[in-house]
């Protein structure tokens, strides 16, 4: 019989809401529900793979580490939402019961929120910390990430609304087959949605097997999706306007290549945001779908409109030798629709080889002639 540890008529309804009401489960799981100032964090070392950690509607306080495989964290939507501690409060992590996750993963995940992230679902290369869900639910407010993951293969993101976090909205790290579909990364101060082998150290680049990130909204960022040093990859079916840059598909020196990403079918319009060049990048302001030190990747069917800016990396589609010097080669930008970008539709300023222009439907290019 499944366990529910919330009154009956809200039970059921929580129930339904899952699909879990609709046939016998094989094994009980449980759905503990947390209320506006209660401890998430109790309910979700309580939680077993499989459970439920269902956040009613209102505001919670704190960090969240998640090292339960199979747990699913999920609010009541937007209204849902999720802000710091107060400063003098820390986060604390017990081992998760049943977790299978040592006092390794607990450590990490406990890093992770101590350095100022919101919800973290975190393993080691040990103990990873696999199929985990979020969704329905707003993040906001967090010094560096809204939701950071790490060693967490086959993540879901879903619905989660990220804002107003000081670095990244959404994060990954030395995770694979990740699905993040139909959330919204707004006004955060870096990428809304950042995809990375890792940032701590220099190697090739990872096979994500297969992630996709499809159909978000990425509004008022630094770079509404940065793609790092990853392979074999899907950016499809978003919206980007107001970022500073829309997409980056970045690689470096290492081997294997960055490379083998299909950015297609998205529409990115008026990223025109101005942002101050770092000491990684320089300036920001009107890049459509940026190209650095990659490979094999296809630029299909996407429409950018109206990206305007001054900088090295301005323009509808650029494709650009990375900062280290590292060419993109093969990359296919085919049948996209491009106006009103300046400096140009289409640049091309990588001496790589094999990159081709084929079937698009611009007006201005640099060089001239690849419209």
């Amino acid at each position: 019989m499944e366990k529910c540890h919330i009154a009956p008529l809200a039970c059921i309804a929580a129930l339904l809401g899952t699909g879990l009401g609709a046939a016998p489960p094989a094994a009980a799981h449980t759905v503990h529900l947390v209320k506006p100032g209660e401890s998430i964090q109790k309910a979700v070392n309580t939680a077993r793979p499989g459970d439920t950690v269902l956040l009613a509607h209102g505001t919670h306080h704190g960090s969240v580490n998640v090292t339960t495989p199979g747990l699913t964290l999920r609010g009541m939507g937007r209204g849902t939402v999720l802000v710091p501690a107060a400063r003098t409060s820390t986060a604390t992590t017990a081992p998760s019961a049943g977790s299978g996750a040592g006092s390794g993963a607990a450590k990490d995940a406990n890093s992770c929120a101590a350095a100022g992230n919101g919800i973290c679902v975190v393993g080691t290369k040990d103990h990873s910390v696999d199929g985990v869900t979020i969704s329905s639910l707003t993040v906001t407010g967090f010094d560096r990430t809204g939701l950071y993951a790490d060693e967490a293969d086959g993540l879901t993101v879903q619905r989660v609304t990220a804002v107003k976090n000081g670095v990244w909205g959404i994060a990954t790290e030395h995770s694979a087959r990740g699905v993040f579909r139909n959330n919204t990364a707004r006004d955060n101060g870096d990428a809304g949605l950042f995809l990375a082998n890792t940032v701590t150290e220099e190697q090739g680049a990872t096979d994500t097997g297969g992630t996709v990130v499809e159909r978000n909204r990425l509004e008022g960022n630094r770079i509404g999706v940065t793609v790092r040093r990853l392979r074999n990859l899907t950016v499809a079916g978003n919206r980007l306007t107001g970022n500073c840059a829309a997409v980056f598909v970045v690689g470096d020196e290492n081997k294997p290549k960055a490379g083998f990403v299909t950015v297609r079918d998205n529409r990115i319009e008026r990223n025109n945001k101005f942002c101050p060049k770092t000491a990684r990048l320089d300036a920001l302001q009107g890049s459509g779908i940026v190209l650095t030190g990659a490979e094999d990747n296809l630029i299909t069917r996407n429409v950018i409109k109206d990206n305007v800016g001054s900088s090295p990396l301005s323009g509808g589609i650029v494709v650009f030798k990375s900062f280290v010097g590292t060419t993109s080669e093969r990359n296919r930008i085919s049948d996209n629709l491009l106006q009103g970008n300046s400096p140009a539709d289409l640049v091309n300023t990588d001496p790589g080889s094999g990159n081709t222009f084929h079937g698009n439907s611009c007006r201005s290019s640099q060089p001239a002639g690849l419209c």
